[in-house]
């Protein structure tokens, strides 16, 4: 008969099985994410077109305010899979499945030898987390520099936990900025360095900078980006290369160049509790048991073993890194006059980290009442959002319609209360296993449901099939004052995209037939001025403003209009 220890065991193998499989699930079964996904869908089908792979292109143009990996491992794929939407996004899977493993192994390097399963439950909960779930199947460049970072920092914390393989793990770790750099740019290289360097600072040791094997790093981080800045030079000269190191980077961050929100300092602190919910409110009794941890050092017996000891502090310094982390990353960007809350999400797998360790105790077994109130507060977040669900998409005349969202919110409240009444029962295990198979849930029926049903709500490959079955060679095709850079993808041709009016009647009153894509709105305020005009299409869209859902606003249209209406 196996214990009640391995039955534990095995259905949390179990939940982190079932976890990882919606990651990888109907890959190609949505379409394209107008936001972001488009251009890395898109341009390195343009690269693989023209057979340049220096210069990304998009919609034909010129493309450089990021550095070029991205379109170089989807083009890879693309070359050994197929062109498609779904090989697009394989590679940000495996990156989402790279960071669950990393938060798995910063757990494992910064847990203590009595606290047993941290990196099991890290890897769990970040595995559920629904954030990273909805990021994998659409945002290509956070999901890559998160890794790259992530890799970064679990390198460092090997080096620091296993001194003795040091010449192993930072090779590693210059390894990783490098390739991080060649994703979104010096930033990948920055903040690590202020990180690392925060902790050789707090601990006294600036000195050992000298034997981080900072020559050989160097010739690494170099020997990465260098070749790929060399060809642009050879091709550019510096234009592109100021503009993406300087408007991309310094500007953005310092001055807020092209951001257009202006956000409040705080502003990351509900996204640094959202992106990696649910263990992100394991962060509360985490940082306790940081310090409870800190006294207990202090006051170490000195008659504990040695290797006994050495292998404690050491495991307490790769906890106060992963605390670095996250702290050095939200700081730094709550001062940057550009805040987007993906910029803070490199600190996911550290706070995953920090989550499983809590769970299991780090500092000693963890107190019942710590962990039972932590619980308690998923449970609650858990059900208010299952009720938020329910409310939205199930009330009101069901603007917002989609497949499987009351089951959603049904899953989220019943999950929410179920683990209330374990906590109330002073099960907080049992309770934390109630939290995460509701996720799992929660997760399989997003992929499977809703987000199917989302397609009636995104009109690009709608529009693009009525499109081809008219358009010519010679057409034009037009969006004003629209963003659906999709579309490029879906009819393989140079879009005319247009904000001015002016430009816009003059293309429409032009000799060329011209297929245009626009807001409804926008299409009534043209007025009389668009009178040899007609509609061919109309498709609803989202408006994903939350005033607008919770105000049950109708949904605004996109339509597609030509001049030749014979």
């Amino acid at each position: 008969m196996p214990s009640a220890v391995s039955r534990y065991r095995l259905i949390v193998f179990v939940l982190l099985v079932a976890a990882v499989v919606p990651y990888f699930i109907d890959l190609n079964g949505s379409s394209i994410w107008d936001a972001n996904e488009a251009y890395y869908v898109e341009t390195p089908r343009e690269m693989m077109q023209r057979g340049d792979y220096i210069s990304p292109t998009f919609n034909h143009e010129p493309r450089f305010n990021k550095p070029v990996l991205s379109y170089w491992v989807v083009a890879a794929f693309y070359k050994v899979f197929g062109v498609s939407v779904g090989v697009q996004r394989l590679p940000i899977a495996i990156g989402a499945v790279v960071l669950i493993l990393t938060a798995f192994f910063l757990a494992r390097a910064a847990q203590p030898p009595h606290a047993r399963g941290a990196a099991t439950w890290a890897a769990l909960g970040l595995a559920v987390a629904p954030r990273l779930l909805m990021f994998s199947r659409r945002i290509f460049i956070d999901i890559s520099i998160s890794m790259f970072m992530g890799l970064t920092l679990l390198f460092f914390a090997l080096a620091e936990r296993y001194p003795e393989r040091r010449r192993l793990y930072l090779p590693l770790m210059y390894g990783a900025a490098g390739l991080g750099v060649l994703t979104k740019g010096p930033v990948a290289l920055a903040l690590p360095g202020l990180v690392f360097g925060a902790y050789l600072l707090l601990h006294g040791e600036l000195k050992r900078v000298r034997g981080m094997l900072l020559p050989a790093g160097i010739v690494i981080v170099l020997a990465i980006v260098v070749p790929w800045y060399a060809a642009l030079y050879h091709q550019y000269g510096w234009m592109y290369i100021r503009s993406f190191l300087l408007d991309e980077n310094v500007a953005r961050y310092a001055a807020g160049v092209g951001v257009q929100v202006s956000r409040p300092p705080w502003y990351y602190l509900p996204v640094l509790l959202s992106d990696p919910f649910p263990w992100s409110l394991c962060l509360f009794g985490g940082a306790a048991a940081w310090f409870a941890d800190r006294r207990q050092a202090r006051l170490a017996p000195r008659d504990a073993p040695a290797e006994e000891r050495s292998t404690e502090h050491r495991a307490f310094r790769v906890r106060t890194l992963l605390w670095l982390w996250v702290g050095v990353i939200v700081v730094f960007f709550s001062l940057s006059a550009a805040k987007q809350d993906l910029y803070v999400f490199p600190v996911v797998p550290a706070v995953a980290a920090l989550g499983g360790l809590f769970i299991a105790g780090a500092g000693g077994p963890a107190p019942a009442r710590a962990l039972g109130w932590t619980t308690l507060a998923m449970g609650l977040v858990l059900a208010i959002a299952g009720a938020g669900v329910l409310y939205v998409f199930e009330t009101a005349g069901k603007i917002y319609a989609l497949d499987g969202a009351a089951f959603v919110g049904m899953v989220g409240a019943a999950g929410g209360l179920s683990t209330l009444i374990l906590v109330l029962l002073r099960k907080p295990r049992a309770a934390l296993v109630a939290v995460v198979l509701s996720l799992v849930v929660v997760n399989w029926t997003f992929v499977l449901s809703v987000l199917p049903s989302f397609e009636r709500y995104k009109p690009v490959p709608a529009l693009s099939e009525v499109i081809r079955q008219r358009v010519a060679p010679d057409d034009v095709v037009a969006h004003y004052r629209v963003a659906l850079p999709s579309m490029v993808f879906y009819l393989g041709r140079h879009i005319e995209v247009m904000l001015d009016r002016d430009e816009f009647l003059r293309t429409i009153e032009g000799s060329r037939t011209v297929y245009a894509v626009l807001s409804a709105a926008d299409y009534a305020d043209l007025g009389a001025a668009a009178a040899g005009t007609c509609v061919l299409a109309r498709r609803p869209t989202v408006n994903v403003k939350l005033n607008a859902v919770l105000a049950r606003k109708p949904l605004p249209e996109v339509l597609l209009i030509t001049n030749r209406c014979q």
